[in-house]
């Protein structure tokens, strides 16, 4: 991973971040996978010498909602186009008093209470492996999206844990105060499984969290509202794009991190019990 005209970035957008008007767009990919479709077309370009790929997790027009967005496909497409590394751009919920909202954070922990709903690996179906994922964000990506995020003018949040729940409905009030008990700072409704995904593909992956409300464990804000998240959304959208922007112009990637090395040692199934058609699929992944 060297310097950013080599370098392929995708970019999932979540809520309100559905297009990079500073993408210049060479083309729209549709990717078949085994999976069936991606959310969207991806978006195939650059920002200055920056390669990026660009998919809308929830579709164009926010027509998913967090449980039917077809992770797998995503991170598949995103790969097979030639990512190295995702940026997850996401809105959340803030757990903390000193998370306003319309504060960005690049959160360095995941509790995942989506479990059982969601397909969540690429493994199965006669193949099985098991990553290491104690750290779910690369360590190099984050260092570099918090530095881009400074430069954009917002208050950044460097680390802190994000609860990924099930929705499409907000947190209730005992939900809220349970997730800030546990000492977490963010509740967002799709990082699992994706984050979990990047790591099987081998991919860097990390979230810019877009804080657009106090979910509801806030005495003065004891309710979250569309209208609320929607006005603070298109403050920290702004923002979220001149991220993107002073990304590129230092996207250089140290090679500290074992992202790439995700499967060196996580296939646990004996080669001779390998199933021919699990390998053939995820050769991919696996060369």
């Amino acid at each position: 991973m060297s310097d950013s005209a080599k370098f392929v970035l995708g970019i999932i957008g979540g809520s309100g971040l559905y297009g990079v008007p500073e993408i210049v767009v060479e083309r729209e990919v549709e990717v078949e996978t085994p999976y069936g479709a991606p959310s969207s077309p991806v978006v195939v370009g650059s920002i200055g010498e920056m390669r990026c790929l660009f998919l809308a997790r929830h579709g164009r027009g926010h027509v998913k909602t967090p449980s039917e967005v077809n992770y797998r496909a995503n991170i598949w497409a995103l790969k097979t186009l030639g990512a190295q590394a995702v940026l997850s751009v996401s809105a959340v919920g803030s757990l903390r008093e000193e998370i306003v909202p319309g504060d960005l954070v690049i959160p360095d922990q995941l509790i995942d209470r989506t479990t059982g709903v969601r397909p969540n690996t690429f493994f199965g179906d006669g193949l099985v492996g098991h990553v290491a994922f104690g750290d779910p964000y690369c360590p190099c990506l984050s260092r570099l999206v918090v530095d881009a995020a400074r430069k954009s003018g917002a208050t950044v949040h460097v680390g802190g844990t994000l609860v990924c729940m099930e929705g499409p409905a907000f947190s209730t009030r005992a939900e809220s105060n349970l997730h800030r008990s546990w000492g977490a700072h963010l509740i967002g409704m799709t990082a699992m499984p994706e984050a979990k995904l990047a790591r099987e593909a081998r991919l860097c992956y990390c979230t810019l969290a877009l804080a657009t409300d106090y979910d509801c464990w806030h005495p003065d804000h004891e309710s979250v509202t569309v209208d609320q998240v929607v006005a603070v959304m298109q403050k920290n959208v702004a923002r979220s794009r001149d991220t993107l922007i002073h990304l590129a112009e230092n996207l250089s990637m140290d090679g500290g991190c074992h992202c790439a090395d995700a499967l060196a040692t996580a296939v646990i199934t004996a080669e001779g019990s390998r199933s021919k058609e699990a390998m053939q699929r995820l050769e991919f992944l696996l060369a």
